[in-house]
């Protein structure tokens, strides 16, 4: 494979999901790592970019909206004038749609590198098919594949987020006015997944788990989720004392990353928040159904469930059947996860 000259000026289109977006950050590291001196801009979609936020790995970060309607048909002529003025010599496609390349195409980006599929060859000027592997290998090393084509080879780089200390405080702060005491072991409980109800566990047994955290004074619980989930975490928490605070669809996502940054552990299903845990490093819980955790798993963590069972992972939306991935993980299991988690954590929390 012929390599592609020294490039300076690099613009590489991140993924549109929250948790696949967190699964690409090691890519520009590695681009950085290799390319000290060029400029580097992230495209992505709003408001994906917040993450990237402090991180001094990208020069830029090119957010725009999803185009709609008549826009959508006619393009998004923005977005292809803003790639024009850019004048990039490298763009590398994170996505794999054909939309994407023909903006880069369109956008006269010089080198266009991406995955084949979705009749986008043509516009590519450098791509490879997919690993044959591609479903027994984690996400971050697909995307570090295409760095080949510019000699760098898979690296170990895990994904990661910056927060300030600034931001971290002004978690707890947001927190102690929720009524959360400086001292208490903080839980979040992520219950919500974007991509359909089959990745999610059972409302009644996220209920149980906090029930049994309560019963330990020092603990408090706050509940993350989306504006779409909102309404699931309000049922869940419901009837539960101030010791658990609900903020599902009251936060930002750079918000939502600071309180999960303050959270001893995290529980959750297949989904961004888990993702953004693992990135910075918060131990957690990862509850594995519909999907498959070897390909899109918390990248560094080892704690996941998943009861394997003969139709998981069948990555539907919706369970078709009697949804025996989620109901064979039993409340009791989770919370003695958590328990092991939390005793690192605190040596006062008597637990279990």
């Amino acid at each position: 494979m012929k390599e592609l000259p020294s490039p300076q000026n690099i613009i590489v289109r991140m993924p549109n999901w929250i948790g696949d977006f967190v699964m690409a950050i090691p890519v520009l590291i590695d681009l950085r790592n290799s390319f000290k001196d060029a400029r580097i801009t992230a495209m992505c979609r709003a408001p994906l970019g917040e993450l990237l936020k402090e991180d001094s790995v990208v020069d830029e970060i090119f957010s725009f909206t999803k185009a709609s309607g008549f826009a959508r048909r006619v393009g998004p002529r923005n977005v292809i004038e803003k790639l024009r003025e850019g004048q990039y010599d490298l763009g590398v496609l994170l996505t794999n749609s054909f939309s994407s390349a023909w903006l880069f195409w369109q956008g006269r980006v010089k080198n266009r590198l991406g995955f084949q599929g979705h009749w986008r060859r043509m516009l590519l000027t450098r791509s490879m098919p997919f690993p044959q592997n591609v479903k027994e290998q984690h996400l971050v090393t697909t995307y570090k594949m295409l760095l080949a084509f510019l000699g760098i080879p898979v690296s170990a780089t895990s994904p990661r987020l910056i927060l300030t200390e600034e931001e971290r405080l002004e978690a707890r702060k947001l927190l102690e006015n929720y009524g959360v005491p400086k001292h208490h072991v903080i839980v979040g409980i992520n219950p919500g997944a974007t991509y359909g109800s089959a990745k999610c566990w059972l409302p009644e047994r996220f209920r149980e788990v906090t029930e049994r955290l309560l019963g330990h004074e020092d603990i408090s619980i706050i509940y993350f989720g989306d504006p779409g989930s909102a309404l699931l975490v309000k049922e869940i928490c419901r009837g539960f004392s101030s010791r658990v605070v609900n903020l599902a669809g009251m936060t930002s996502l750079r918000e939502l990353a600071c309180l999960i940054s303050v959270c001893d552990a995290l529980l959750t299903n297949d989904s961004g928040p888990m993702h953004i845990a693992d990135a910075l490093e918060i131990p957690l819980v990862a509850l594995f159904g519909s999907t498959n955790e070897v390909v899109t798993g918390p990248y560094s963590s080892q704690n996941v469930i998943h009861k394997h069972v003969s139709c998981s992972p069948c990555h539907r939306r919706v369970c078709p059947i009697d949804f025996r991935c989620m109901k064979e993980i039993q409340a009791e299991e989770v919370y003695q996860e958590l328990c092991r988690i939390l005793k690192t954590k605190s040596s006062k929390l008597k637990l279990c």
